[in-house]
């Protein structure tokens, strides 16, 4: 069983953002911010282009419309492309300009790995902000390239949640965890974390042992491991991107500081 994590308490996600929002001096976006999508919050995962757009990952279920058990991109309702997607660090609102929810359902995609696992949305940044953007995964660097594959059986794997849930703790943000199951045909693997994602990590970027970019947050599961996560295949994800939503020069952009796995630095560089 599994459970999809919508929005977040969004009239207060609302009013934290509001109370901490930087100004446009400092603001700067970067992979692991939150973004707010009519209320539902997510955590960036992270950055890409596409000629001469810049993009913000987040999970596809951000702007779903359905309830929290509604998992099937094939199926579920979701907000149309334009939407305006609040991110914070940046100085104006970007637009949901990928659906990977949106184009299975335009496509009448029936394969139904993809339906379940392929969790995938950007959120393209306005030029203001594309300007300043920092494609570095805070605490460990990186990332150092796209990933083959969403990681195999037993390997590490590093990530860094946002949500608001944790008061702006940080430190709490820094996660490594090693990959228990995989599911859905290659799709998904189930990742165990020391400090499992809590609501608000949705979308959040996952790290392989070399600081490669191979998944992204979808699900909190309730078996094979209770609190482990659902981390969707970033290569399968932007696959479909390039293959079936029209983004074919779409290209992950490497962080521009070294990926280093010591949690611990990550921790109290956080």
């Amino acid at each position: 069983m599994k459970h999809r994590w919508l929005g977040v308490i969004a009239a207060a996600a609302a009013l934290m953002v509001a109370a901490v929002a930087p100004s446009a001096a400092s603001a700067v976006v970067t992979p692991g911010v939150q973004t707010y999508t009519e209320g539902a919050q997510c955590t960036a995962n992270f950055v890409f282009r596409d000629g001469s757009n810049t993009y913000i990952g987040q999970a596809a279920h951000c702007s779903g419309t359905g309830a929290a058990t509604d998992t099937n991109g094939c199926t579920a309702g979701t907000l149309p492309l334009g939407t305006p997607v609040e991110v914070r660090g940046g100085t104006r609102p970007g637009t949901l300009a990928y659906s990977s929810w949106n184009t299975m359902q335009s496509r009448g995609e029936t394969d139904p790995d993809a339906c379940a696992y392929n969790d995938f949305a950007l959120v393209r940044l306005d030029p203001a902000d594309a300007a300043t953007v920092d494609p570095t995964v805070p605490g460990f660097g990186g990332p150092t390239g796209l990933g083959s594959s969403a990681g195999a059986l037993g390997d590490d794997v590093y990530s860094y949640g946002n949500s608001s849930l944790r008061g702006g703790v940080t430190k709490l943000s820094p996660k490594k965890g090693v990959v228990v199951q995989s599911t859905g045909n290659g799709w998904s693997r189930t990742v165990y974390t020391v400090t499992p994602g809590v609501p608000g990590d949705s979308g959040s970027g996952f790290m392989g042992a070399g600081g490669e970019a191979i998944g992204t947050l979808s699900t909190l599961a309730i078996a094979p491991v209770p609190a482990s996560n659902g981390v969707a295949n970033l290569s399968k994800e932007l696959a479909y991107a390039r293959n079936q939503g029209g983004l074919g020069g779409l290209n992950l952009v490497n962080g521009t500081r070294p990926f280093n796995p010591d949690l611990v630095n990550a921790i109290l560089g956080s």
